[in-house]
């Protein structure tokens, strides 16, 4: 049998200068955000969404490039391509028209170039969905955090505001007030004055979601030490409110952002679809939807085109913000 090995006190003392020799002599600890990362990495459908949604964001803002290096200009006709009697294009797979001058096809009857609209279109659903997004966040965090952390009438004031919203008929609402604004307001008019409405009603009639979700979060940070520590320090609310509570909300914030993002883009589609959208002949995805619907039987592949960039892009948010919510609160899972 082995003998069992001595092991001086001195010995034991020197381990942990060792393991710290054997280290470069420094141990540095991980921030919050880095453990974070660590856990998105290892989820690999979260980060394949995150590189689909890098993609969409990269070929929206590089949209007038692409068209002019791949494609025509999205407004500009070519009745060549379709034929005059089935009024469909006259070659590619499907009667699709897809060849080396139109990656995607043409649309039937007018002949433009379906990838210059997938991309242009990508540009105006994103832009509308992302400056939507950002004024719900921007409205819901602010009255979210009022209501939580003040309580009493201010709470029940703004929870009260909060239940008429999520009741409200967002969808006849948009109907109505875009068929009355027409013309010229505040300077806008066209389609200016169409993707500022849009913008408007979907960012400001959506605030409420995100804001009770605050609401409930504060409520329970309100009643924590540091918050307590630093009343106790004679902070006032204001300081309260947006340097010590705000920098805990980051992460829900974050996280209902990119779910709120692909909320917003079907919700743009369904606008266009219904024609109180963007204007011909600027391209969104759901316009293009809108106008494939009726020559569906002449041409399939007009309603697929759009229909599936819409779903891809859905599915990548959704997917990137399900593993951003769970490597932010691991309890979550």
């Amino acid at each position: 049998m082995t003998a069992p090995i001595e092991v001086s006190g001195s010995d034991i003392e020197a381990q942990p200068e060792a393991v710290l020799a054997g280290m470069g002599g420094k141990v540095e600890g991980r921030s919050l955000g880095q453990i974070a990362w660590m856990r998105l990495r290892r989820d690999k459908v979260a980060m394949f969404g995150g590189v689909v949604v890098l993609l969409l964001i990269i070929m929206a803002v590089s949209a007038p490039l692409l068209v002019k290096w791949f494609g025509y200009p999205p407004s500009e006709f070519h009745q060549n391509y379709i034929d005059p009697s089935l009024q469909r294009p006259l070659h590619g797979p499907w009667h699709s028209g897809i060849s080396s001058k139109f990656l995607l096809g043409v649309e039937p009857t007018t002949g433009r170039d379906i990838f210059s609209r997938i991309v242009t279109g990508a540009w105006i659903s994103l832009l509308i969905a992302f400056l939507a997004t950002l004024l719900s966040v921007v409205i819901g965090s602010t009255l979210g955090i009022i209501a939580g952390y003040f309580g009493g009438w201010v709470d029940t004031l703004i929870a009260r505001a909060m239940d008429v919203f999520l009741a409200f008929p967002i969808l006849l609402f948009a109907i109505a007030l875009a068929g009355v604004v027409q013309g010229k307001v505040w300077g806008l008019s066209g389609n200016g004055l169409r993707i500022s409405l849009l913008i408007f009603i979907i960012g400001f009639f959506n605030w409420a979601y995100i804001g009770r979700i605050i609401r409930g979060q504060t409520l329970s940070l309100r009643e924590r030490e540091f918050v307590d520590a630093a009343r106790s320090m004679g902070a006032r609310a204001p300081y309260i409110l947006f340097r010590e509570l705000l920098p805990n909300l980051l992460a829900p914030i974050l996280v209902y952002s990119t779910l709120l993002i692909p909320t917003n883009i079907l919700f743009e589609a369904a606008l266009s679809y219904l024609g109180v959208g963007v204007n011909e002949p600027t391209p969104t995805w759901g316009g293009m939807l809108a106008t494939a619907v009726p020559i569906y039987s002449i041409d399939p592949w007009f309603m697929i085109v759009p229909g599936l960039a819409i779903f891809v892009t859905v599915l990548a948010f959704n997917l990137f913000g399900d593993g951003l919510r769970d490597a932010l609160d691991p309890r979550s899972r």
